[in-house]
Order: C-alpha cells, then sequence, then structure tokens
C-alpha cells in the first residue's frame, strides 16, 4: 500500500515538474506613448512581433517614421525581452506581459549614456471587425413572367 501511494505521488511529481510553463503570444500590432525625458511630450511608438516558440522579431515604428529591426528577441513565459540598434547604440528592452495578454509593461535601457532609461506600456492593437456579410435573399421569380 505504501509503495502504490509513493509511485502515485512520484508520477503526479513528475507530471508537474516537467510541465512547461507557455510563453504568451504577443504576435500582432502593438502601441505605447513613451514620455519625453523630463516630462513634457510624449511620442507614439509602433511595435510590430512575430513569434516563433520562443523566439521573437519584427521591427519598432519611430515617431519620424523610421523602422527599427528588433534582435534577440525572446519570450519566456510572460516575460519579454529584445533589441533595438539605431544611431550607432543598443537599447534593450524588457518587459512582463500581462495575463490577459493585452499590454507588456516595458523598460529600456542603453548602452550609451545619451538616451536615458525609460519605462512605457504597450497595449495590442485589436483587429478591425469584420464587417458582417450582407444577406440578398434569392431572386423571386416575376408573377407575370411565371404564369407563360
Amino acid at each position: 500500500m505504501k509503495r502504490l501511494l509513493f509511485v502515485m505521488c512520484a508520477a503526479i511529481f513528475t507530471a508537474f515538474g516537467t510541465a512547461q510553463v507557455h510563453a504568451a503570444d504577443v504576435t500582432g500590432k502593438w502601441t505605447a506613448d513613451m514620455q519625453m525625458p523630463g516630462g513634457g511630450d510624449s511620442m507614439q511608438i509602433a511595435f510590430t512581433f512575430s513569434q516563433d516558440g520562443s523566439a521573437l522579431s519584427g521591427s519598432v515604428l519611430g515617431p519620424q517614421g523610421d523602422t527599427m529591426a528588433i534582435s534577440d528577441g525572446k519570450v519566456d513565459g510572460d516575460k519579454i525581452s529584445f533589441k533595438v540598434s539605431f544611431n550607432g547604440m543598443t537599447i534593450t528592452h524588457e518587459g512582463t506581459i500581462n495575463e490577459a495578454g493585452d499590454e507588456i509593461k516595458l523598460s529600456s535601457k542603453s548602452d550609451s549614456g545619451d538616451f536615458p532609461g525609460m519605462e512605457m506600456t504597450l497595449k495590442r492593437v485589436k483587429a478591425a471587425p469584420t464587417p458582417a456579410a450582407i444577406s440578398v435573399p434569392p431572386a423571386q421569380p416575376h408573377p407575370v413572367r411565371a404564369a407563360l
């Protein structure tokens, strides 16, 4: 009896121990309002992510319309990280995806002192609803022609 209980407990622990945390799927378009250093104005940035397992690729569209590819992208459970390089500097982004999968709290820091670290919240862009198909009833025969 003790042996059976031990085997059952071992099986349960093995099943839970090998269970993997599934990464959130961040594929799609995201936007964020980034506060300028010192407060004041903010600028909108757009992100496009493509996720394949834990690998993350995509791009960032800056406020001047310049597109920058992301590199070293990774999603691990509710954690996300990637880098963006431009103007000779690399900015590392790390964040947490909320449980609903529609917000990412992101921190960024530069390898250069010219760009201060920032915090931003990315929000998933919802797909535009597809217009409902218009239902057209089948044509009815003309009563006079039907009588002929």
